[in-house]
């Protein structure tokens, strides 16, 4: 599928925030992964998938990301800054009836957009667990580590899982000092805030993410939520045709509404 054109709307502060389309049908928003863009929903996700069967996708590129703006200021990452950004999103397309879902930073943006007032009628949170949502992180140290030696040109040690993250970062066109900046904004999400979501959501995660292995216990701890284990381990699991299919399984399975 050909990468669709690039539209840009504004986030809370002003700041200039891109996003892409594709399919048409009932809106679904999806949230990338830290490092990431939204095309990689398109080229490696589920997106195609979704478009295929009657769904308008909206794709953002998050703040720091992409073809967003990368500003170096730390004032432009104030907390919750992407969340206010995915709910800005949301006003600027008039959306009222619509889904939303996220996979991994995306999905932690997705759950602090439903604590924060978003109104989906339903959501998805892939490649997250229940043990980095009560946090405000424990693992992002070895993103500082990498994105600091990439923005200070510093050597990093070859063949180590650190030089296969800058690889990733760099072939992907990352902004290092934009994106530990983007570090900065995550905020943590207490149950009792989960307690509050409303919204049936799709928990999923794949069978060798272990990083994420509390994705069930997430699914428990919100009220209406359904869990999917796919194969594949956290970066594999995104381009797996089951994850494709649960989430199009989930967003399907809505209650027909009587005609008048």
């Amino acid at each position: 599928m050909a990468e669709p054109p690039v539209h840009h709307f504004p986030g809370r502060d002003g700041l200039e925030l891109a996003y892409r389309e594709t399919g048409s049908g009932r809106p679904v928003v999806l949230l990338h992964g830290f490092t990431s863009t939204g095309p990689q929903w398109i080229h490696h996700g589920p997106a195609a998938a979704l478009a295929e069967h009657g769904y308008r996708v909206i794709l953002p590129d998050l703040r720091g990301h992409g073809d967003s703006s990368r500003p170096h200021d730390p004032a432009s990452y104030p907390p919750d800054a992407l969340v206010d950004d995915g709910l800005a999103l949301v006003d600027w397309l008039g959306l009222e009836d619509y889904d939303l879902g996220g996979y991994s930073l995306g999905g932690r943006i997705v759950l602090r957009m439903l604590v924060r007032g978003a109104r989906p009628a339903r959501a998805i949170v892939a490649g997250q667990g229940l043990d980095a949502i009560n946090t405000v992180t424990s693992r992002t140290g070895r993103y500082r580590r990498v994105l600091s030696a990439l923005a200070d040109q510093e050597t990093i040690e070859p063949g180590s899982p650190e030089e296969e993250l800058a690889h990733w970062i760099t072939q992907l066109g990352g902004d290092p000092r934009a994106l530990r900046h983007v570090l900065d904004t995550l905020v943590a999400t207490p149950n009792t805030a989960l307690d509050q979501v409303t919204a049936p959501t799709l928990v999923a995660v794949g069978d060798q993410d272990n990083a994420h292995s509390t994705a069930q216990e997430l699914a428990a701890a919100l009220p209406d939520a359904r869990f999917a284990r796919v194969p594949g381990d956290h970066f594999t699991a995104f381009t797996s045709p089951e994850l494709a299919a649960a989430v199009l399984a989930f967003l399907n399975d809505r209650p027909h509404r009587p005609t008048s």
